[in-house]
């Protein structure tokens, strides 16, 4: 590097890490959801790569970019939600869920539920697509969290089919930001 070359700034040239996040978060939702509605049996095993890589990591290192953007907000919801993925595969895939029973699986849920409604709050202060996702990610985890405390199958149907719209949503939001980046102006509104 010569000495007349400037230090690139941070933050200044990246790409909008948002768009990975949203679609990472919204394909693994999508196929977990699938399970937990009862539409297709099995998905819940085929989720756990998804849960790993994509919903995962791929989503934990949007949430890094999104610090280097300085996204307060889009940091902590993707770092967070990447970090979800993960437990929720290491939680299935070594068995935990089974050994924690229905009370351990709640209480889980419920701490993310939480998590979800402070950040839905935060959220108002977003596009209106963003604020759509956390409006159905609160319900669809409500649901969930009742359907493992009270062994509901049909609060985690309804959960199931919540996470659906989440997961709609979620692509939604990512497809805008990607379709309107690369077409240069905006042809998806996210409001």
């Amino acid at each position: 590097m010569s000495s007349n070359s400037s230090p690139a700034v941070p933050g200044s040239s990246i790409a909008d890490p948002g768009v990975l996040g949203l679609a990472g978060f919204a394909l693994t939702t999508f196929v977990l959801s699938l399970a937990n509605s009862g539409i297709v049996a099995g998905a819940g095993a085929a989720v756990l790569g998804l849960a790993l890589f994509y919903g995962g990591i791929a989503q934990l290192l949007a949430g890094m970019w999104e610090f280097v953007k300085g996204n307060t907000f889009g940091a902590l919801a993707f770092t967070s939600y990447g970090a979800f993925w993960l437990g929720f595969w290491y939680l299935v895939s070594t068995g935990g869920d089974k050994a924690a029973g229905a009370n351990g699986v709640g209480a889980f849920l419920l701490a993310w539920t939480i998590f979800t409604l402070y950040m839905t709050v935060a959220s108002f202060k977003a596009s209106r697509i963003v604020n759509l996702v956390f409006i159905a990610l609160s319900l669809t985890f409500i649901f969930l969290t009742a359907g493992a405390f009270n062994g509901s199958a049909d609060a985690t149907h309804i959960g199931g089919y919540l996470g659906l719209l989440t997961a709609a949503l979620a692509w939604y939001g990512s497809a805008a930001g990607v379709i309107n980046s690369t077409w240069k102006k905006t042809v998806l509104p996210v409001g």
